[in-house]
């Protein structure tokens, strides 16, 4: 080998140990007080970056297969589309009044969004971002799941206390399932053909089974349940409980109790990714780092003002440096 290819060969193998040493996992932490996103790096636990975006932010999805972020915001009526590297605003789509829940198919090519006030749900081709399908729904629209294919998405009716399934070519409902007293946010468990509607009024969770659209099992938690995750390679289901401090632990195959958790200030927010779980305190303006098998607190990263983080907010961004190709 030549010295000039040798000198190439080490700032290819330098270039490539740069883009592994920054594809750490981010979590992407709406801050509905400071109107702007807290980008966390997991393997240093710390923010990393602070993102401008629209008014009141609360709902957000990480969407890693477009190395794109969207973000609800409430008091703007639309969502904010921000790029992962680096991180900033590429576009803004109109929604409606009072948008906070959102969440994406897993290839990045829809986003969907409930409109709280007008009791839609608008669905947006994202590479294009265009509107593609704006379907009625029951009273207060909040938590969104969509089918990994995106061609389904559950979403909580939360006046109605039943959850939607909502089908994207036929533009409308398809299937109502009666739960709880308010459900809000909504967990889809693919693996298990389950879906989690946390009910904030009757402090529990029901449990459908996705095949039989049926409630399955109702969990009692602690007072209004926000956010679920599973964690622990999917064998915990954490919940937060706003109006307790507390975060619930389940056994998420038997569905019993393991644990609650106490130490949070207004816990909202939760995802989970590999062996942590992250709580966002609303009241706290924090973020609590938990290992996912024992639920023990390993640190606390500050935030901006009144973080809710509310959807599947952790991804790893996508390595763009297998884009650029060495010139001969």
């Amino acid at each position: 080998m030549t010295p000039l290819l040798a000198a190439r060969a080490l700032a290819a193998a330098g270039l490539a140990l740069a883009a592994a040493a920054t594809a750490a996992p981010l979590a992407w932490i709406t801050n509905q007080g400071s109107h702007d996103v807290s980008v966390v790096d997991l393997a240093t636990r710390r923010v990393v970056a602070t993102v401008p975006v629209g008014r009141s932010p609360a709902g957000v999805v990480a969407v890693p297969a477009r190395g794109e972020v969207v973000v609800s915001n409430a008091d703007d009526d639309a969502l904010t589309v921000l790029a992962m590297q680096p991180p900033r605003e590429l576009a803004r789509l109109t929604v409606g009044q009072g948008v906070v829940g959102v969440d994406a198919s897993a290839d990045g090519g829809r986003v969907f969004a409930a409109d709280w006030y007008r009791q839609r749900l608008k669905v947006f081709d994202l590479p294009a971002r265009r509107l593609i399908a704006d379907v009625p729904l029951g009273r207060a629209p909040a938590g969104v799941a969509a089918l990994p294919d995106g061609a389904q998405a559950w979403v909580a009716e939360r006046d109605d206390n039943r959850v939607a399934l909502v089908d994207v070519a036929r533009a409308e409902v398809i299937a109502r399932v009666p739960v709880g007293q308010h459900p809000f946010a909504l967990l889809l468990d693919t693996p298990r053909q389950r879906l989690y509607a946390l009910n904030v009024l009757s402090d529990d969770v029901s449990v459908i089974d996705t095949r039989s659209r049926q409630v399955m099992a109702t969990l009692k938690v602690g007072k209004a349940p926000y956010g679920a995750a599973l964690a622990d390679s999917g064998r915990r289901l954490y919940v937060t409980n706003q109006h307790d401090d507390t975060v619930s632990v389940f056994d998420a195959d038997r569905l019993t109790p393991l644990a609650t958790l106490r130490g949070f200030g207004y816990p909202e927010g939760i995802a989970a990714h590999g062996a942590q779980v992250l709580v966002v305190n609303w009241m706290d303006d924090d973020l609590s780092l938990l290992d996912a098998a024992s639920g023990q607190l390993i640190s606390r990263v500050p935030l901006g003002r009144n973080p809710r983080g509310f959807g599947a907010f952790i991804a790893t961004p996508p390595d763009l440096s297998l884009a650029r190709k060495e010139t001969p």
